[in-house]
């Protein structure tokens, strides 16, 4: 008995269970009847077991006929997900894509994402959205949305890029003003400039297995970390940033790390996407090319 396996023998086998019928299987297959009748028989001679009963009225699946029908819809299923997985990992991207991420994040490290991504898919468009609105990909037509924070638990696919670091920062004019930064307990006696949405202000810090919570009143409130940064480097106070954005302050000698090692907690960064399985080229090299990126600017910028 010779079993090895022929998808197209299968595919032949499953049609007519699933038709039960030779004719309406073969014209689904774009053949005759008789030569779906030949390869039934070629199958049951090979496999050495008979797997259809047929009569001038009706046709039936034998019992081991259902057991092999049943193996092979979930073999040819994986055959095909085989296949479409190496078409996705060969097939040129091309196409519009539509990226959306916040309206922070989305300028000072987005940007150098898309720019890079631009160069090497030279047959993509972007589409571009920077907000820090809740964007539902799926109703709105999104194809990738970079998000900072914690995800909630929505069905969609994500991805892991890696961390947002963060720290406190304030302008070496402000230092020298306002001495006597010692410890943590002591910022309440500083002028501070917080970012907050809603409710009371307040920074939840720690360094290692030390927390804090700083609730002073600030000087400064905004709803923006650039906003932020800019009065800190403004020598208006102390500025809790994304190191990615206090980097380049840092620097030219604007803004200076103060109490190195507290901060909040790092904030996740992961690519949400509609769906990890047959994932469209461009989206797929879009996302591997933002952890490569990812990877590659965290010692730089990042971490």
């Amino acid at each position: 008995m010779n079993a090895s396996i022929d998808l197209a023998e299968m595919r032949a086998f499953v049609a007519v269970v699933t038709d039960g019928s030779f004719t309406t299987a073969a014209e689904r297959l774009g053949t005759d009847k008789a030569r779906m009748s030949r390869v039934i028989s070629r199958m049951e001679a090979k496999l050495g077991a008979r797997l259809l009963t047929r009569s001038t009225r009706r046709l039936s699946v034998t019992e081991v006929g259902r057991d092999y029908f049943e193996r092979a819809v979930s073999i040819l299923a994986a055959a095909e997900a085989a296949e479409a997985a190496v078409a996705q990992q060969t097939r040129e991207p091309k196409g519009l894509l539509r990226i959306t991420a916040g309206s922070e994040f989305g300028p000072m490290v987005v940007d150098t994402w898309i720019a890079a991504f631009l160069k090497q898919a030279a047959k993509v468009t972007i589409e571009a959205e920077y907000t820090n609105r809740f964007v539902d990909i799926v109703h709105e037509g999104v194809d990738v949305a970079i998000r900072v924070g914690t995800l909630a638990d929505s069905g969609l696919s994500a991805r892991r890029l890696g961390e947002v670091h963060y720290g406190l920062y304030a302008a070496p004019a402000y230092l020298r003003r306002k001495p006597g930064l010692a410890s943590v307990g002591t910022l309440d006696q500083h002028a501070l400039i917080m970012k907050t949405r809603r409710g009371r202000p307040a920074w939840m810090l720690q360094n290692g297995q030390e927390r804090a919570v700083v609730t002073a009143p600030p000087r400064a409130t905004v709803n923006s970390v650039i906003a932020a940064r800019n009065l800190a480097v403004a020598g208006l106070g102390i500025a809790q940033l994304p190191q990615f954005m206090a980097a380049a302050c840092v620097a030219d000698g604007t803004l200076a790390a103060v109490l190195p090692g507290w901060a909040e907690e790092p904030a996740p960064v992961q690519a949400v996407f509609a769906s990890s399985r047959y994932m469209d080229p461009k989206v797929r090299g879009f996302v591997d090319l933002c952890v490569a990126m990812f990877d590659r600017e965290a010692a730089r910028r990042l971490a």
